[in-house]
């Protein structure tokens, strides 16, 4: 049986349809379609499992689990849901965190901790990311961190962003609190020019 090799759409509509240049692009897909690291097994397909995706992303973070963050992360890359990232869902995800619009990262972000995709975050919705994100950081990052210092995280933001008190996040609701707070403003414009 031949193996089915994904072809990359032409790299002008890419280029087109991001905002990284012709170059950029050839750069990315060579990293791309490296081998991955700790298998050491080719990933010449241009298709990445989420297995796969896991084991890049846990290079990243050594010191903690990135297991649970790696998949919240992996299905917001996926975005037509069959359980692999082409490279063009990658660019178009990492165009849009590393130099997209305020809005277009506030957007990504939503669609992130919206965990079911029913147009809402929940609390146990963050707070699954939140303790993801604990979890990746490892106990040597937060040594002392109380068991509960998440579910207090997630509260102290629903406190923000739930304006009707309904008991979920709508985006409106999330994109105006994150452009109030000066440190989710200033985290947004880190990577700009990363690559």
């Amino acid at each position: 049986m031949a193996t089915v090799r994904h072809r990359p759409e032409a790299l002008e509509l890419l280029e087109a349809q991001s905002k990284f240049t012709k170059k950029e692009l050839q750069i990315l897909y060579r990293g791309f379609k490296n081998p991955c690291p700790l298998s050491h097994q080719e990933c010449p397909s241009g298709v990445v499992n989420e297995e796969t995706f896991k084991e890049i992303y846990s290079q990243f973070f050594p010191q903690g689990d990135s297991t649970t963050y790696a998949h919240f992360l992996f299905n917001a890359f996926d975005t037509d849901h069959n359980g692999a990232v082409s490279f063009e869902d990658f660019i178009k995800g990492l165009s849009i965190l590393l130099r997209g619009t305020v809005q277009e990262k506030l957007n990504w972000a939503f669609n992130l901790y919206d965990i079911n995709k029913d147009g809402y975050i929940t609390k146990e919705e963050m707070l699954d990311i939140m303790k993801a994100i604990y979890d990746m950081m490892g106990k040597c990052t937060y040594p002392v961190l109380k068991e509960d210092a998440p579910r207090q995280h997630v509260e102290t933001f629903f406190q923000k962003m739930d304006k009707n008190k309904d008991g979920v996040v709508t985006i409106d609701e999330f994109i105006e609190s994150c452009q109030k707070d000066e440190n989710i403003m200033r985290s947004m414009q880190l990577f700009e020019n990363v690559i």
